[in-house]
């Protein structure tokens, strides 16, 4: 009993000061992740915990259910939106990218630490893929919003790209202690089934169980805090089954955790708070686990070596794999720069490297330590640096308002509706823009509107007043655009990524009804024509998806045209200030004299003049 009481008492406390270092190390930037793993280090037998673990077949089973976890939480805060943006490069990122990052890896790692190629190709599929804990915790804790696209890709391909590097690992692993080769076609043929098996298997498992999931919780009639416990056993169930049948379980709760998340279904609010709840113990826990499992003295003979190597997988391995996958893919330079520097290893590397050591691999534990100090060195050099190199490669958006005072109410049968009231800014888009009447995003509905005291049911179109409380129907994906409405104006110098729209409107609406509403000054004979007719009219043979026009201080864009038809168009209430021609002159003049005057009292302070 005093042991079980002992257990609880040091897992207890290492949780509660990790948390509370957590908090202190935000104030100078350091990644939450780094500060877990560095906590463990301390508690181990070389710090001043002196705690001894080194049981690789807990950290196997712990780490296993709790990558599992967090996946599932990845999974339903991935948007069917993020994978359509970026559904081909991230597979891209997740396969062919992984197996040149862990190519170009081994081949420095042989002669760097003069290993066999096994062992080198070992070391190179360890690490040779990002971490989705860390892609998702960095991006989503830390506030830092990216181009649609580029989140939508880092996301999705650490989400996605786990079993290519557990099917490289365990493949690798039986080479190196059954003997197995690929010499033969029937060998080689053996191991590509087996991979496909993998991708396909976890894929049929994950819809089929995701779907499934999806139905147990809309059927059932149980107490509102029985539906997360429900839908967290039935992922894992998912996940255990498919890791039995031989495919890759990481992959199917990752797929029933997405299903989930983008289907209409109760307790939407309790599933996903327990989820992120959850997914932040299991976080938690398995850096602390891993970071007690490494001897810190053990690495300092490799240290020299394993830097190196973190290095060229940083600055060459993984940038030469991304420039290719993303190259058919019209990212920008600056983009797939950025998304070769957030390719962040965390736990993964380090649970994958408990795998050799399970299975007798020779030299297991030299691999294990030189994974542990490339995620150090990936924490540390790439974690801390992530929103500067954001802001420097041109990805990075300013953070959406959040309304100080926005409160959400739960609707356990509301199949993926919520009530949201909202106190109106003074400084909000509604106020500021003056707009004639209340404008909602698809499938929101006002309830009720309160002023000074009194509700008011009806004329609930009409323009609201700062103070107002307004009470609205909504889905969780048009919150972020309620936001906008209600929250106060972003500050000056902040920018929109283009072609953002705060509304879709059918283009076969009236340009007359249209003004009515948002406030819009068209001319009176534009006023007669439908939104198709006008965006024709102003932009001519030039009217295709993205094309923009200006109507005072709102931009239109037309966002759905088949054979030069308008089908939808998009309204930004508040797009960026375009630079006047004047405005435009005096930069580059300025810029023009300044350019001079460096030209010619760069050597000499006092100049020619």
């Amino acid at each position: 009993m005093d042991f079980a009481n002992q257990i609880i008492l040091v897992s207890a406390g290492l949780i509660t000061f990790s948390i509370f270092a957590g908090v202190l190390s935000s104030r100078i930037g350091a990644p939450l992740l780094l500060v877990f793993l560095a906590f463990g280090m301390l508690a181990g037998e070389d710090g001043p915990g002196g705690i001894v673990f080194d049981d690789f077949g807990v950290a196997y089973l712990v780490g296993s259910f709790a990558l599992a976890l967090i996946l599932f939480d990845g999974g339903l805060r991935t948007t069917r939106d993020a994978l359509n943006r970026a559904f081909w490069p991230s597979l891209a990122l997740a396969t062919i990218g992984v197996v040149l990052t862990a190519g170009l890896t081994s081949a420095a790692a042989k002669y760097l630490f003069g290993f066999e190629w096994i062992e080198a190709m070992l070391l190179g599929a360890i690490v040779g893929s990002t971490d989705a804990a860390a892609v998702f915790f960095l991006l989503h804790l830390r506030g830092l919003r990216l181009k649609a696209r580029v989140a939508a890709a880092l996301e999705v391909e650490s989400g996605i790209n786990d079993p290519m590097a557990i099917f490289l690992t365990l493949a690798l692993v039986a080479i190196a202690v059954d003997g197995q080769s690929v010499a033969s076609t029937e060998e080689a043929l053996s191991l590509l089934l087996d991979f496909l098996w993998q991708m396909a298997g976890g894929v049929l498992f994950g819809v089929v169980g995701g779907f499934f999931v999806l139905r147990a919780v809309n059927r059932l009639q149980l107490s509102s805090g029985l539906y997360p416990i429900l839908a967290g056993a039935l992922a894992l169930l998912v996940f255990a089954l498919t890791q039995s049948a031989g495919a890759s379980g990481f992959l199917a709760i990752y797929i029933v955790g997405f299903i989930l998340g983008n289907n209409p279904h109760r307790a939407t609010s309790e599933i996903s708070r327990f989820s992120d709840g959850v997914a932040w113990l299991a976080q938690i826990v398995m850096f602390l686990m891993m970071g007690l499992l490494v001897t810190p003295s053990a690495l300092l003979p490799l240290l020299l070596p394993a830097l190196a190597l973190a290095l060229i997988l940083i600055v060459v391995a993984r940038p030469v794999a991304v420039w290719l996958c993303l190259a058919p893919f019209r990212f920008t330079p600056k983009e797939t720069a950025f998304v070769s520097w957030v390719g962040l290893r965390g736990a993964v590397p380090i649970f994958l490297g408990t795998i050799p050591v399970l299975s007798g691999v020779e030299g297991a534990n030299t691999i294990f330590s030189i994974a542990y100090v490339i995620v150090l060195v990936s924490l540390i050099l790439q974690g801390w640096t992530v929103p500067l190199v954001a802001r420097f490669a041109e990805v990075e958006l300013p953070p959406r308002p959040k309304p100080d005072r926005r409160v959400e109410l739960d609707l356990p049968a509301g199949k993926g509706k919520s009530v949201v009231a909202y106190t109106v800014d003074p400084m909000s888009l509604l106020v500021r823009r003056g707009i004639n009447r209340l404008p909602l995003p698809m499938g929101s509905t006002v309830i009720s509107v309160m002023r000074d005291g009194v509700v008011r049911t009806e004329g609930l179109d009409q323009g609201v007043k700062p103070g107002d409380v307004v009470m609205l129907l909504t889905t969780a994906d048009m919150i972020p655009t309620l936001d906008r409405l209600f929250g106060a104006r972003r500050q000056r110098g902040q920018t929109r990524e283009a072609g953002t729209v705060d509304f879709v409107l059918d283009a076969s609406a009236r340009t007359a009804l249209v003004a009515d509403i948002y406030g819009l000054a068209f001319e009176p004979e534009e006023r007669e024509l439908t939104l198709d007719e006008f965006m024709r009219s102003r932009l001519g043979k030039e009217t295709k998806d993205g094309a923009r026009a200006r109507v005072g201080s709102v931009v239109l864009t037309a966002i759905q045209v088949t054979d030069g038809v308008v089908r939808q168009v998009g309204l930004d209430l508040d797009p960026p200030q375009e630079e006047t021609a004047l405005a435009l002159v005096r930069r580059r003049a300025a810029e023009a004299l300044r350019a001079l005057r460096e030209l010619f009292i760069a050597d000499d302070p006092r100049g020619p003049f």
